[in-house]
């Protein structure tokens, strides 16, 4: 067996991993589901439920039992630099779009990634409210409930996501006519551009590797891409979790979108 074959075969045995994790841990999420979970708040005024330390617990027990040499990084488990030592990685949100999950709206997924030298190789995000599966590995196109999907060739009314004030920075071409509501889930959010259902997003500072890593990925393979002001790829899984501004997108858009968060840092 030539090695990119055995590459391929231990991708899809990851995926299938991963994506049987991704299913039970949005089972579990939906016993929470709309049924008034206990919540706390962490530091920087962010929510966390009953229902994000349950399904944490069950994906790390789970995973790293499948795969005991991986490291894990999670927004629910404290971390732990005995993770940089690993060769790859989960990079796991258990519940992404907590304040979603908690007022009962559907836009919420469980993320999860496998990441090696700052790449993410596998990624699913099952979004259980929504019926809605997407996977992807490096190999492989991006899938949204067993169909391809591809990003938008964007057309004369773009539809642009992203927080106000970024959007108020960009040309006015970027601004689109109609209102997009407010998208909890960062994966999510990123996850429709993958799907074609928006144009690009702007991706505000203070995003994390959980909350990105897996619909990176799976944008990639549908022909786009997540990027800073330089035009640099995130890398995921290294020492520092927390990312600056991007833009996810494709083509010459994406490429003016970088030029717009350059301006902002400036």
């Amino acid at each position: 067996m030539q090695a990119s074959e055995a590459d391929n075969e231990g991708l899809l045995a990851d995926l299938a991993l991963i994506r049987d994790a991704a299913r039970e841990g949005g089972d579990i999420a939906m016993r929470y589901f709309r049924k008034d979970p206990d919540v706390k708040m962490k530091p920087g005024n962010s929510p966390v439920s009953a229902a994000d330390f349950a399904v944490d617990d069950f994906l790390r027990e789970t995973l790293m039992a499948a795969r005991p040499d991986y490291g894990w990084l999670s927004e629910e488990t404290a971390d732990s630099p005995e993770r940089l030592s690993a060769r790859r990685t989960f990079v796991v949100d258990p519940i992404d779009g907590t304040r979603a999950f908690i007022e009962g709206r559907r836009t919420w997924c469980v993320s999860i990634a496998v990441v090696e030298a700052g790449v993410p190789l596998v990624g699913v995000l099952d979004c259980p409210a929504r019926g809605e599966i997407y996977e992807a590995t490096a190999e492989s196109a991006a899938i949204l409930n067993g169909s391809e999907i591809k990003v938008s060739h964007a057309s004369d009314n773009l539809r642009i996501a992203g927080p106000k004030p970024m959007l108020a920075a960009a040309p006015s071409y970027m601004r689109s006519e109609h209102v997009i509501p407010y998208i909890p889930s960062l994966a999510y959010r990123v996850a429709m551009v993958a799907s074609g259902e928006l144009d690009a997003t702007f991706i505000k500072p203070n995003s994390h590797d959980w909350d990105l890593a897996a619909a990176d990925l799976i944008l990639r393979r549908a022909g786009g891409q997540v990027l800073n002001e330089a035009g640099v790829a995130p890398f995921y899984a290294g020492p520092q979790p927390r990312h600056g501004a991007l833009v996810a997108g494709s083509g010459d858009l994406l490429q003016a979108m970088t030029h717009v968060i350059a301006s902002i840092a400036d």
